[in-house]
């Protein structure tokens, strides 16, 4: 298993700047840290017919969503309800705008992009319950969003991938219509687990164990949280009857054993799931896409996998 060489540039880059890690610094800081580099290496961004600044009603206030349409798309279209990630702390809208205006124009979809509240200023289920508020208004009412209501899907990336993961089990429960499909990119499923790809891959390649374990102190600081399955999706007494699902891990990311893993599950319970892994790639390679090829090919893929779980 060899490091993309691209993504081992970028690695060799971040080293010589110097750049602290996000865990060693305050949290306002970090946020603002995270949002530099999510522009340094990302995809180019796609131009829309529109995006639109909204707010859902939720369970503390209004949830800021963006709402994503590109060009040419019919009314009404499909719709994916998108979550960043940023281990639940870090990461917005404007951290994934590229991110999310890709996923628009190539999987011919209307998007909107949820921006949660983060901890520690808000713990769990803080997120969890602005994602489901975001959620079920929408496919509750999916007309003001000209979203067609047989095609609307979930995903994510990391935090974003367990809170889209978190969001089709609640609606699975009976609480809203279901979502269509799960885009879960290098999700973070198990809070509560040890997996060995944490410590063989836990330092060095961007996403570190002690990173990991400072977004888990800030977001779900005691053992019973870890244990929830709102936090810990892979820990859920029944996955059978969820919406297809499409897993992307990466080979160089400490959370690779734990995505599998829910893969593996999902299967096992009789969902159509399927796992694509990525050798060469680190955890975060939605954002390094403008940079590295095998990352972009890794989007692209998911693009696809989107486009056509919405043609089926």
């Amino acid at each position: 298993m060899t490091l993309d060489p691209q993504l081992a540039e970028i690695l060799a880059i971040a080293e010589k700047a110097g750049r602290p890690p996000l865990e060693s610094l305050p949290v306002q800081e970090a946020r603002r840290e995270y949002r530099k580099r999510a522009d340094t290496f990302g995809l180019p961004p796609a131009e829309m017919f529109a995006t639109m600044e909204r707010t859902i009603a939720g369970p503390a206030g209004p949830v800021p969503v963006r709402f994503y349409v590109p060009v040419g798309v019919p009314d009404p279209s499909p719709l994916l309800v998108f979550f960043h990630g940023g281990g639940w702390t870090v990461g917005d809208r404007d951290t994934h705008d590229r991110a999310c205006r890709h996923f628009a124009e190539k999987a011919r979809c209307r998007v909107a992009s949820v921006d949660y509240r983060l901890a520690p200023e808000h713990r769990f289920p803080a997120a969890v319950e602005d994602c489901w508020a975001a959620y079920a208004a929408i496919a509750g009412d999916p007309g003001p969003w000209d979203a067609d209501p047989r095609r609307i899907a979930v995903g994510g990336d990391s935090a974003g991938g367990n809170l889209a993961a978190v969001v089709a089990q609640m609606a699975k429960a009976g609480k809203a219509p279901e979502p269509c499909f799960q885009l879960l990119i290098y999700p973070a499923v198990d809070m509560a687990g040890v997996y060995a790809s944490i410590e063989r891959f836990g330092k060095g390649y961007l996403l570190t164990k002690a990173m990991i374990d400072s977004f888990l102190a800030h977001y779900a600081p005691d053992a019973a949280m870890r244990r929830d399955p709102r936090a810990s999706p892979l820990l859920a007494g029944s996955l059978a009857g969820l919406p297809p699902a499409f897993v992307q891990t990466a080979g160089f990311d400490p959370l690779q054993d734990e995505g599998a893993a829910y893969a593996r599950a999902l299967a096992a319970a009789g969902v159509a799931a399927e796992h694509r892994h990525y050798p060469g790639l680190v955890h975060g390679y939605l954002q390094l896409a403008g940079y590295s090829k095998e990352a972009r090919t890794a989007v692209d893929d998911a693009a696809a996998a989107l486009r056509r779980a919405f043609r089926e």
